[in-house]
């Protein structure tokens, strides 16, 4: 394989971004440095690794001529883990964005983020609209991320070992703990620091750059994220067959559809 083309689980070594409250953000590239770049952000419980580089979309993307920049949200993977909630607030994630952008120097990009990645993207839009081109959104909720996760078990399991009863509260502990290095501390902090602010999408005032949204046809959420991109002047919509919130991110069909729209800028 030609050393410009990653191997599918090729990873760099981190390189650290400051953000503006001094904390470390890993960052990784992948490609030329003077072709196009894609900003890729992941979600939640989850790493650039697991997100983009197992699921192939690295691969993909510099087959066809992108630079990769990957990014570790503050919480997950190589990145600092604080359990203050105020360090996850949409503003401070957002911002976090524009700092590694503006530290590698790169004006404008085109944008893939997953749940809430995409969620984090689409505030990224609105709030920075002239440093995306535009943007693929896969799975963005249309509400406040993690809204239904049950803060006060969490914490109690992570504090006492009590077991989780609310279901949906056990998928989002069963996510954190399947990939190594995740915190449960930072993660509950980041789910409380979405409850503060200004969190839901405003379909009222929405991104204006062309966005393709992608969401799964088994995901509980499928119309609702089909609402948000109705609400988008520019905005495309695909139900990706035969999959759910979870599985999505390694769909061959979304990655091809990915691809082939920001390719048409």
């Amino acid at each position: 394989m030609s050393p410009s083309l990653p191997a599918l689980t090729e990873m760099p070594h981190p390189q650290f971004v400051m953000s503006g409250e001094g904390r470390r953000i890993a960052t990784y590239t992948w490609g030329d440095e003077d072709a196009p770049t894609v900003l890729c952000v992941h979600g939640f419980a989850s790493s650039c690794r697991d997100n983009w580089v197992n699921t192939g979309w690295v691969r993909d993307l510099t087959r066809a001529g992108y630079r990769v920049l990957g990014v570790d949200q503050l919480g997950h993977g190589a990145s600092e883990k604080p359990d203050e909630p105020a360090a996850y607030a949409m503003d401070a994630l957002v911002a976090d964005l524009v700092t590694v952008l503006d530290t590698y120097l790169i004006d404008t990009v085109h944008y893939a983020g997953y749940s809430l990645g995409a969620r984090v993207g689409w505030q990224v839009a609105v709030q920075a609209a002239d440093r995306i081109d535009r943007a693929v959104l896969g799975g963005i909720p249309d509400g406040r991320p993690l809204a239904r996760l049950q803060i006060d078990q969490a914490r109690a399991y992570v504090e006492h070992g009590t077991p989780v009863a609310d279901r949906v509260t056990q998928n989002y502990v069963t996510l954190a703990e399947r990939v190594p290095g995740n915190e449960l501390r930072a993660l509950i902090a980041l789910a409380e620091g979405m409850r503060t602010g200004d969190a839901d999408p405003d379909p009222t005032h929405p991104p204006t750059q062309p966005i393709l949204f992608a969401t799964g046809s088994e995901d509980a959420i499928l119309e609702r994220s089909r609402i948000l991109a109705d609400a988008t002047p520019n905005g495309t919509f695909l139900e990706i067959p035969d999959r759910h919130h979870f599985n999505a991110p390694g769909s061959r069909v979304l990655r091809q559809a990915a691809v082939a729209f920001l390719g048409a800028a």
